[in-house]
């Protein structure tokens, strides 16, 4: 059984399973220096890749705001998520009025892109297998040791998809090694 991606696309879709398509993808590595593998995969490759990012962004990032309805497929839309990027003017000035909050019928482009980019991680390698050594700190063989560090461990989201996402929520992990900034 092929998979079938389904695009978020603002409107809170109860099937949806990703952020972006494969065509959001292309467009994305178009201007990736490093896209090799993104562009050496096969489309049915590129889709299970986007689908699996973006179920990686949602279990692994907590999004400000909350969830539009009830029944939608993914974090994505959001009320009341702030807008990093509004910009303040006095009223006056404007018409209309700008909100200081992601619209609640959108994706952010940059939730887009971070699908993209993890998708072009996953196909390089599997970021959510167990890593070498789990659960020894030394492995001796024939006179070779070998030690293991828990602390040093690869995230499962990249840290360029990380970047990408912080302006609009925090990752689930402490060991992530940001935080979310409160202005008061």
């Amino acid at each position: 059984m092929s998979l079938t991606l389904t695009k978020e696309d603002g409107t809170g879709k109860t099937d949806a399973n990703s952020y972006a398509d494969v065509a959001d993808g292309n467009a994305y590595h178009d201007g990736h220096l490093y896209a090799t593998a993104w562009t050496g995969a096969t489309d049915a490759q590129k889709a299970v890749a986007l689908v699996m990012a973006s179920r990686l962004v949602d279990a692994e990032f907590q999004f400000n705001g909350t969830r539009t309805n009830a029944v939608q497929g993914m974090q994505w839309p959001r009320a009341r998520c702030p807008e990093p990027d509004a910009i303040h003017v006095p009223l006056q000035v404007l018409l209309p009025i700008p909100s200081d909050f992601v619209r609640f019928d959108s994706v952010p482009k940059a939730v887009v892109q971070a699908a993209c980019e993890m998708a072009r991680e996953l196909l390089i390698a599997d970021r959510t297998a167990a890593p070498a050594g789990e659960g020894l700190k030394y492995y001796n063989n024939a006179g070779v040791q070998t030690g293991y560090d828990k602390t040093d461990r690869r995230p499962v989201l990249s840290r360029v998809a990380m970047v990408m996402l912080a302006k609009y929520g925090v990752p689930m992990s402490a060991t992530s090694g940001m935080t979310k900034l409160q202005r008061v």
